[in-house]
């Protein structure tokens, strides 16, 4: 029964994932025309490490529409796609912290030279533009004030994140270090 809820959560979840990264392309003209050229093209995510105690994702394969948009596979998984991303998922909780100040995860790419390029160029340049997408919604004014807000929560995270980070390597090295005597 659980099996059958977190594949149809998964499902749900990666389908507005989706239809959010397209929001996002479709956002920005040049990322929607650099991706046309890989129009039926096929990237496949795959998650190496996840933790077996955690609910197993959803398989992750995406094909570029003629638009030049992402169309999720679901279970009709390529036999091979055009290009492989492997990320490291070993640590999620670690890969989160990472992300939250920036860094990305350990990715290995295989397949299409070209078409991983594009992607890369897609990942370091695309942003979403939340405060844009909030105003059209409650009026300029007051997405510019919750910006702001969510700016400076998102500073204070980051910072946290350090810390910890910087607390934990200090742990690490202390429980490395020979006993003197």
């Amino acid at each position: 029964m659980f099996n059958g809820l977190n594949i149809s959560l998964g499902n749900a979840a990666i389908e507005r994932v989706t239809l959010l990264v397209n929001h996002v392309l479709e956002s920005e003209p040049i990322a929607t025309q650099r991706l046309r050229a890989h129009a039926g093209r096929c990237m496949q995510l795959h998650f190496d490490g996840w933790p077996a105690m955690l609910p197993t994702l959803p398989m992750a394969a995406f094909r570029i529409t003629p638009a030049g948009l992402l169309e999720w596979c679901g279970t009709d998984l390529p036999a091979n796609p055009d290009l492989r991303v492997s990320i490291d998922a070993s640590n999620p909780a670690q890969a989160f912290a990472q992300a939250m100040v920036g860094e990305r995860p350990k990715v290995d790419v295989a397949g299409d030279a070209a078409f991983a390029a594009d992607l890369n160029w897609l990942f370091d340049n695309l942003r979403w533009d939340v405060q844009d997408d909030v105003a059209r919604i409650v009026g300029q004014a007051p997405a510019r004030e919750l910006a702001r807000v969510g700016a400076g929560v998102a500073a204070g995270l980051r910072e946290a994140v350090r810390t910890l980070g910087g607390l934990v390597a200090l742990d690490r090295n202390a429980s490395a270090a020979p006993a003197r005597k």
